[in-house]
C-alpha cells in the first residue's frame, strides 16, 4: 500500500467481487507503518499528502539510511528522496539500495523510476553561489512529478539577466527563488509574476549577512504580493511546497 492509488484498487476489488473483504482488511493492517527499532516507516504517508515519507539524512547512520529506503522499496516505493547526505554516505547507501546521487545538493534518490513530469516550476537563483540550495529545490520537484525549469545567476547584481527570461518566469505555475547576500531577488521575481513565489534565504553572504539572516528578514519583509518563505538553505521544502502548488487542480498530463 505506497500510495492511494493502490488503495483504490483494492477497494475497487472489494466491490467486484475479485478482493475479500477479510484480504482487504488484512492489506490495510499491515500498511500503515513498519517498525525498523530506530525509525517506523510511514506507508501511509502518500495516501495522506500525496508523496512517499523522505528521508533526512543528516544524523542517521548510512545503515539506518539503507534500512529505511530498502523497506520502503520492497514495498514499491519508487524515486525515495533522501536529503542532506555526504558523498561518503552515498557511496555506503548505494552499496544495499539503488541510488542515484547528486553531490552539489546533497541529495541521493533510492530506487530511482521514470515518472511523468508536469505543471511548470521555475528556480531562479540570485547567483551560481546558490546553486546548492537551488538544485536541492529542483530535484526535490523533480523526484515528485514535476517539470522544473532552472533559471540560474540571474540576480539583481546585473537585472538585465532576468529580465530576458521573463516569458519563462510568466508562464511559470510557481517559482522558487533562491538567494542570498540581501536577498532581493524575490521581491523582483514578486512584482513580476502571477503565481506564487517561494523565498529561500540562502546562508551565502559576508559577515554582516549572519548565516542568511539578513536574506531571510528582507524576503519576509517583501513588499511584493505572493511571495512566501522557507527557512534559510531549505531547498528541500521549498521544492516540496512548490509540488504542491504546481500540482493542484486544473493540471492536466
Amino acid at each position: 500500500m505506497e500510495n492511494k492509488y493502490d488503495i483504490l484498487t483494492l477497494l475497487r476489488g472489494v466491490a467486484d467481487g475479485t478482493t475479500s473483504p477479510e484480504d482487504a482488511l488484512l492489506k490495510l493492517k499491515e500498511a500503515p507503518f513498519e517498525d525498523l527499532g530506530y525509525a517506523k516507516v510511514d506507508f501511509h504517508r502518500s495516501v495522506r499528502q500525496g508523496a512517499a515519507e523522505v528521508i533526512y539524512g543528516a544524523g542517521k547512520t548510512p545503515e539506518q539510511i539503507a534500512g529505511i529506503a530498502r523497506t520502503m522499496g520492497k514495498r514499491g516505493c519508487r524515486n525515495i528522496l533522501v536529503t542532506r547526505i555526504s558523498q561518503e554516505t552515498a557511496d555506503l547507501v548505494g552499496q544495499s539500495v539503488p541510488l542515484d546521487y547528486h553531490p552539489e545538493a546533497r541529495l541521493g534518490l533510492a530506487y530511482p523510476g521514470e515518472q511523468k513530469r508536469l505543471g511548470n516550476i521555475v528556480v531562479a537563483t540570485g547567483g551560481t553561489s546558490d546553486m546548492p540550495v537551488a538544485e536541492e529545490a529542483a530535484l526535490t520537484a523533480e523526484a515528485m512529478g514535476n517539470q522544473v525549469t532552472r533559471l540560474y545567476d540571474v540576480g539583481v547584481a546585473g537585472l538585465h539577466r532576468l529580465l530576458s527570461n521573463l516569458d519563462t518566469l510568466m508562464s511559470a505555475r510557481c517559482v522558487v527563488a533562491v538567494a542570498g547576500m540581501e536577498g532581493a531577488l524575490a521581491s523582483v521575481v514578486g512584482g513580476l509574476v502571477d503565481c506564487p513565489v517561494i523565498a529561500v534565504p540562502t546562508s551565502v553572504g559576508y559577515g554582516a549577512s549572519f548565516g542568511g539572516l539578513s536574506a531571510l528578514l528582507s524576503m519576509l519583509n517583501s513588499c511584493a504580493s505572493g511571495c512566501s518563505v522557507v527557512n534559510i538553505d531549505n531547498g528541500f521544502g521549498a521544492g516540496y511546497l512548490a509540488s504542491r502548488i504546481n500540482q493542484m487542480e486544473g493540471l492536466k498530463e
